[in-house]
């Protein structure tokens, strides 16, 4: 079974920057992060398909998260510019073995990682 390590989480001030990393242990073909906030669901964030590079993001996320994927690795990153105490998060790797259907439905994808926590403050 394909495991997912994710890295990258801390705590920072608002504004700033952090990078997650995520790398799967087998191939896969679609990538993507999740949040949970406090008190909330979990919420996608953004996805990358590897097939064609295709990337989506959620409207609160867009201009200032970043998804790639790193060289032709089962492996991605998820650079967040201008934090805001609101992505305040754990935030948690998804991939599935084959891309379709809605990027935001948690149903569609095949495995998790345990989560990394991103804490912003003033």
């Amino acid at each position: 079974q394909v495991q997912l390590v994710e890295s990258g989480g801390d705590s920072v001030e608002v504004g700033g920057s952090l990078k997650l990393s995520c790398t799967a242990s087998g191939n896969v073909e679609q990538m993507a992060w999740f949040r949970r906030r406090p008190g909330l669901q979990r919420e996608g964030v953004a996805a990358i398909i590897f097939t064609d590079g295709v990337t989506f993001y959620s409207d609160f996320v867009k201009g200032r998260f970043t998804i790639s994927r790193d060289g032709a690795k089962n492996s991605v990153t998820l650079l967040m510019n201008d934090l805001k105490i609101g992505d305040s998060a754990m935030y948690y790797c998804t991939a599935r073995l084959r891309p379709g259907g809605r990027w935001t439905r948690q149903s569609l994808y095949h495995m998790w990682g345990q989560g990394t926590e991103v804490t912003v403050s003033a």
